[in-house]
């Protein structure tokens, strides 16, 4: 049974779309883009600042579902230009640890509200969430 997984202490979805989706075990997190929980605003700064707040927001919501980064099993990072590769892998290996997840990243031509990364993962662990 799919059940909604959303928490406050990440960004309300913009769309008509869950934050994550849990399946069992399989929580499915939508795109992450850096915006900051409380005020909606994409967060100002350099990417590998924007890449640190995605990841946080995405922390948030695995909590929600009784879950961390050591769960997640696949990440789809998308990048408006790939040339801020290494920045954002900077970032992104400051929250993940051996044996890191499988990864793809892709260069896009726009992203929502015209950022410049957006995060989506896919995590498994055990138990069904509580929460909905």
């Amino acid at each position: 049974m799919k059940t909604k997984i959303e928490t406050p202490d990440a960004p309300k979805a913009i769309g008509p779309y869950s934050q994550a989706v849990r399946e069992g075990e399989w929580f499915f997190i939508s795109g992450q883009i850096p915006l900051d929980p409380l005020s909606g605003k994409v967060v100002p700064g350099s990417l590998k600042s924007q890449t640190e707040r995605v990841l946080r927001n995405i922390g948030e919501i695995l909590k929600s579902g009784r879950l961390g980064f050591e769960h997640v099993l696949k990440t789809t990072v998308y990048l408006k230009h790939i040339s801020q590769f290494q920045e954002m892998n900077e970032a992104y290996a400051s929250f993940f640890r051996e044996p890191f997840p499988a990864r793809s990243t892709v260069e896009v031509s726009d992203l929502p509200r015209g950022v410049d990364i957006e995060i989506d993962v896919i995590a498994k662990g055990g138990g069904v969430c509580e929460k909905a």
